[in-house]
Parts: C-alpha cells; structure tokens; sequence
C-alpha cells in the first residue's frame, strides 16, 4: 500500500457525518477517565450525513469500565452521541455479568428508544436480548463481541481479531528472517480463552506462523489486566529458560508482562502487543524496552457504532456508498505500530 492511500485509510471518516475511518487505531490504555481526542471521536464539517436529522434515542450498554479498552469504548460513544444535535443518548448499566446486562437491555426495551448499541459481556449469551429488540422493532448495533445469529443484530462492528493475529505473526517473521532464526522459541500470552476474539487471535497468529514453518512453542491465557498479565508472563519465564519472541494480545494485560521481564530480567527475546495504546506506542518509540511493535484494535468502534446508529434509526445511508443503507457488518483493519510510525499514530492515543 502506498503511504498516500494508508494515509486515506486511516483518516477517510466513514461517511460524510462524525466518527472515524476503518483502519483508524486505537486502543488500551492506562486511564479509564481520560477524555477521546479528536481523532478518535469528532463531528465532521456542515453538510451530508452531518446535517441535524430527525430526534433520535440512542441506548447504550457497555461492561464497567474496569480496562483502558472498554473504557475508550464508553468515552468515545458518549462523546460521539454528544457531537449530534439530534441525539439523546441514554446508558444503561452492564452489571457483573451477561445474565446482568441483558436484564437491564429487557428493561431498555420497554423504553422504546430508537436504536440500542451495545458492547456486550459475551455475544453468545447476550444474542437472546438481540433477537428480542429486533422482534421489538428496535434495530441493535452490536460491537466487538459478535452475535452468532445474524437476525440479531442491524449491525455489528468489530476489530480484525484474525487479522491481529496475522499482523503479529507477520511481523514476527519479517524479524526472525532478519535475524537468520531457523528454530525460534515462540510464546503467546492470550487473553480470555472463553471469548471467540480471542481464539480468533490465536488463530491468525498460529495460521500464519504455520505458513513459515514456525510455531508457537508455549502459549499462556491471561484476563486482559495488568495483574493477570503478569502472573502469566512469570510462568512463562519459568518455563522457557530461552525465548526469542512473545506476543501479548493486549497492551494493558501488557503492563504486567513488561513488569514481569524487569522483575526476572529475561530480555532476551522481542515482544509484539494488541490494541495500541498510547502508553505501548510510547515505549516503541523510545525502543528501551523489550516492545517493539504492537497491531491495532480500535475502541474508535464506538463512536462509529453511535454515528451508523443515529443514520440507522433516521432512515439514512453513508453519503459515500452508493446503497442507500448501512451496511449489515464492519470489521476495521488492524495495523502494525513500530518505531517507525509510532510518531504518526500516537496522536490518536488516550
């Protein structure tokens, strides 16, 4: 790809309204209070898609914001919705768990808004409340964790997880070509085994190792925190007195395994991270840690789940596409950080 059409890829907005374009980053980070940048979340220029609208009610759900991710997941929807003049934007607590989440989603629907988006525990468990608001003629806007019924949903948005995988495994090549490594030890820290992103991650990752004749040779399922992470990467450690490369699927479970390298001092090896947050995209660009590169998940999901849903529940199209609806799916393209662009992409951090 060229850099100009990259640079298109990832700034093109999604139609001529708010949000952010499809291979727009970003991801986990440190805080769950910091507010979107611009980047991520914006109201486009007067004109098309952008112009005020029919009044519409906006519901949302999303899990507590207990992880950078899913809080740039609720940061960005709530700033997305409040860029629009014609938006009422009304969240609905998660709770603890799926059976918690979809109680307060029924209690949603006696409310009759408009369009209901939601980031749900777990897509299987929640894909009953899909199925009932769509009877109930409210269209569901579903991120990240997919529906397995397709008439559960109006329209569902979600990162490139196999491709994640493809992109670590990819770049994990490109250094072991480099290095004229034949026989690399390779670990993989996952993140929750019970959720399909994850073993699509995994999936991408083993794929395309397999396709150079790598493999990975100890892999390990953390909880996407920090302390998780850590515990993890320690056993890791302990098991594989030597490795040349690990990749962590996710940039805050990543704090903990850079505090394990420093507590063990196994510095040996390279590591590729998930998400992008700004903190990992700092420690690329500094290159004083074992980081190297990190492949995108973006949480900007949100704030173009909130602007597809506001045309959804107006009865518009994308002003770009020639169909006269929004499409039934999107899954944004995940891109690699290294130190070479971590300048460019930092900017969208949080």
């Amino acid at each position: 790809m060229t850099q100009h059409s990259s640079d298109l890829s990832r700034r093109r907005l999604l139609f001529g309204g708010a949000a952010v374009g499809a291979g727009v980053l970003l991801a986990g980070c440190t805080s769950n209070e910091k507010s979107p940048t611009d980047a991520q979340t914006k109201a486009a220029a007067p004109g098309g898609n952008a112009e005020p609208g029919k009044r519409v009610i906006i519901g949302f759900s999303a899990p507590a914001a207990d992880h950078g991710w899913t809080a740039a997941i609720t940061n960005n929807a709530k700033a997305q919705a409040g860029a629009f003049s014609d938006v009422e934007f009304k969240t609905v607590e998660a709770g603890a768990d799926a059976a918690a989440q979809r109680a307060a989603l029924s209690t949603l629907i006696s409310q009759k808004p408009d369009v209901i988006v939601l980031l749900p525990h777990d897509g299987k468990e929640l894909n009953a409340f899909g199925l009932e608001a769509m009877k109930a003629g409210i269209p569901v806007v579903n991120l990240d964790r997919a529906f397995p019924d397709a008439k559960a949903y109006r329209l569902q948005i979600k990162g490139d997880n196999y491709g994640m995988g493809v992109a670590a495994a990819t770049y994990m090549i490109e250094q072991f070509k480099a290095k004229g490594l034949s026989n690399p030890v390779i670990g993989e820290i996952a993140g929750m085994d019970e959720l399909e992103l994850t073993q699509e991650r995994s999936k991408g990752f083993a794929d395309t190792l397999g396709q150079a004749g790598f493999k990975v040779k100890n892999r390990r399922a953390a909880r996407f925190t920090a302390d998780s992470g850590q515990q993890e990467a320690s056993g890791l450690f302990q098991a594989e007195p030597k490795l040349d490369a690990v990749w962590n699927h996710d940039d805050d479970q990543g704090i903990g395994v850079l505090a394990a390298v420093n507590q063990t001092n196994r510095k040996e090896f390279f590591m590729i991270g998930g998400a992008g947050s700004k903190k990992a995209m700092q420690d690329i660009q500094a290159d004083n840690t074992v980081l190297k590169a990190t492949v995108t998940y973006s949480p900007s999901m949100a704030s173009s789940a909130i602007s597809l849903a506001r045309l959804i529940a107006q009865g518009r199209g994308m002003s770009d596409l020639v169909e006269l609806q929004v499409p039934k799916e999107i899954i944004l393209a995940s891109e690699t950080i290294t130190k070479d662009n971590a300048a460019e992409y930092l900017k969208l951090g949080f």
